[in-house]
């Protein structure tokens, strides 16, 4: 079902709570008919927010402080198998029923939730949530969000634009291209509903080892990586969408995920005011709408052995305090283990608004969660002034984003921006400006259709993170042949790890090619990745190696071989590194991280900003 937006229901976001009129001292951030935001951005008007918020039950203001998942790619008729999911983990059938139970006050989407399905869909999901939310008494319009970092993060596939990811765009070094890359997603993003994107991640990623940001990041150099998240706060927020700087205090250190452990970082004080924190002062003062905590431990910071979703030194002292931030603040997902080992799922949404925290995203149990708050606030342990202080600095957000003056989108606004011509051509540009040649000392490189006429494709196929595209071996393959090379292909499998069964036939192929082109991923000790390259190249067959994911894979390169990077394995990036070495495309990026040796990691193989030309 398409929904419109008539005079009467923009009559009706107006009325909202009979004095949210004019919530904002301007307009101006209404959308155009083609999805574009009007220039201009409205200020807030405090005193009719405080007014909005003042008519609010108790329960409608714990709602307000929660985001929340929902199953399903309609707001009132998901498919059985998401009604089922729904009833199972949070005890509504829909997003509509969530909305009219808890009174939440924003959805994030995921592509497992079956949300993003294609750009129609999502809009007509985004309209189908905002029609939920205005339809409550003293109604309100939801802030709708994803993770759409773009790169190994992406929900919202093709035929969205699909766009290079932060280590590529730090590779590239080019914060103008960061912007547009900005931009562009942004615009695609609000035409389809979504206001809130939880990016750029500001992490400074100096652990190799690091297993959950890694390309994730835009690099190693704090300076680089602030001017890159500061580009990306201004590129999203002139599109019209809430930016969210991650993860308070900085996550680039660690060799444990959060999502299944308790990372520990151990930087004295002086190294994170030097490492971690200048992206954020950066993106605080590029005005950035929110900051993402971190369920990281940081004793130099905070030494209660809390995770710093949880603390007040570091969310009150530091962020607030000593970095002047007065934003919304809102808590990574809470279903996450490292902020769970320590208290109960209870505990936790009420000790994190007590450190400072105003969205509570994502939690495993919403009733217990919600319920927890309430009762905090019953029982006096939170006031009902702190929460009025949340509610305050979200409805700010949600006013500055245009969501009181136009909550709704439409197909008009999808068709005209989502997944143009132009929006993908300047996607392919940024990408060949990211693409780095790590090694060449035979000057394998650029390939020729004379010499190199026949390629055999030996990659890795990792699942598209986005579910649309790929694989990488056929996109390849492909991208080759479409250039003028008779091009074959041969999975590895989806994981890097390489059998004895598919060596043996890459080594046969290989006898009958002019060149092998290798796409690597996250090579390891033991995976048969490295034993297959070295192989490859004691056939005497030029040796081309693609590093899908992590640029630190070239420190397994054996000696002869080429070696790029892309930073990730979408199709942009596959299409723009065959560009490159095909020669169609001159290579430009430069190494945003140091690559250790793989013999000795104290060693540095190539320094932050190595990277060849020709």
């Amino acid at each position: 079902m398409q929904y419109r937006t008539p005079g009467a229901s923009r009559r009706r976001v107006l009325a909202v709570g009979a004095g949210a009129a004019a919530l904002t001292v301007t307009a101006a951030s209404a959308a155009r008919a083609d999805g574009s935001p009007a220039k201009g951005r409205p200020v807030p008007d405090d005193r009719r927010l405080r007014r909005l918020i003042s008519r609010m039950t108790l329960q409608e203001k714990v709602g307000q402080l929660f985001v929340m998942r929902v199953y399903g790619h309609s707001a009132t008729e998901p498919d059985q198998a998401d009604v089922d999911a729904n009833l199972s983990e949070i005890g509504v059938r829909t997003a509509a029923e969530l909305i009219a139970e808890y009174r939440v006050g924003g959805i994030i989407y995921f592509s497992w939730a079956h949300n993003t399905r294609d750009p129609h869909q999502i809009a007509d999901l985004s309209n189908g949530i905002q029609r939920a939310g205005l339809a409550q008494p003293r109604g309100l319009p939801l802030l709708i969000s994803t993770d759409q970092e773009y790169g190994t993060v992406a929900r919202v596939g093709a035929p969205a634009t699909l766009l290079p990811g932060a280590m590529a765009l730090g590779a590239g070094g080019s914060p103008a291209d960061a912007r547009t890359a900005a931009a562009i997603g942004g615009a695609e993003l609000r035409a389809m509903g979504i206001r809130q994107d939880y990016a750029p991640d500001a992490d400074v990623n100096v652990n190799p080892a690091n297993p959950v940001i890694g390309v994730r990041s835009f690099g190693a150099d704090p300076e680089a990586v602030a001017r890159m998240a500061a580009a990306q706060v201004k590129g999203y927020q002139g599109a019209g969408i809430a930016t969210a700087s991650k993860h308070f205090p900085g996550h680039g250190d660690t060799a444990t995920d959060s999502h299944y452990g308790f990372p520990v970082i151990e930087h004295t004080r002086e190294q994170w005011d030097t490492l971690d924190a200048p992206p954020f002062r950066a993106a605080i003062a590029a005005g950035i709408d929110s900051v993402m905590t971190a369920h990281i431990m940081v004793p130099a910071l905070d030494d209660s052995g809390d995770p710093a979703t949880l603390s007040h030194p570091i969310l009150t002292g530091i962020l607030r305090g000593e970095l002047g931030y007065d934003g919304v603040v809102v808590t990574d997902s809470l279903g996450m283990a490292g902020v769970r080992e320590k208290y109960g799922d209870d505990r936790v949404p009420v000790l994190a608004l007590k450190a400072g925290v105003d969205q509570l995203l994502n939690p495993p149990d919403l009733d217990l969660a919600w319920n927890a708050v309430l009762d905090a606030v019953r029982g006096g342990e939170l006031t009902e002034q702190r929460l009025d202080a949340s509610l305050l600095r979200i409805l700010r957000l949600k006013a500055r984003r245009g969501l009181f003056d136009e909550p709704y989108v439409t197909r008009r606004g999808v068709d005209a921006v989502v997944g143009t011509r132009a929006h993908r051509a300047a996607a392919d540009l940024i990408a060949e400006r990211t693409t780095t040649l790590l090694a060449d000392d035979r000057r394998l490189l650029p390939l020729s259709r004379r010499a190199h006429r026949r390629v055999l494709v030996v990659s890795a196929d990792p699942a598209a993170p986005s579910g649309t595209g790929g694989p990488p071996s056929g996109v390849l393959a492909k991208e080759l042949g479409g250039l003028g090379f008779s091009a074959t292909s041969l999975s590895t499998g989806p994981s890097g790890t390489v059998t004895p069964e598919v060596s043996a036939r890459a080594l046969d192929a290989a006898a009958r090619a002019d060149a092998v082109l290798v796409g690597t991923y996250d090579v390891a000790e033991g995976d048969g990745q490295r034993e297959l390259l070295q192989a490859l190249a004691a056939t005497g067959v030029p040796v081309v190696v693609l590093a899908l994911r992590n640029p630190y894979d070239a420190a397994w390169v054996p000696q002869g071989a080429a070696c790029l990077a892309s930073y990730c394995w979408t199709d942009v990036e596959l299409r723009a590194a065959v560009r490159v070495l095909a020669g169609r495309a001159r290579p430009r990026g430069r190494l945003p991280v140091a690559v250790p040796s793989a013999d000795d990691p104290a060693k540095e193989l190539y320094a932050v900003g190595h990277g060849l030309s020709y």
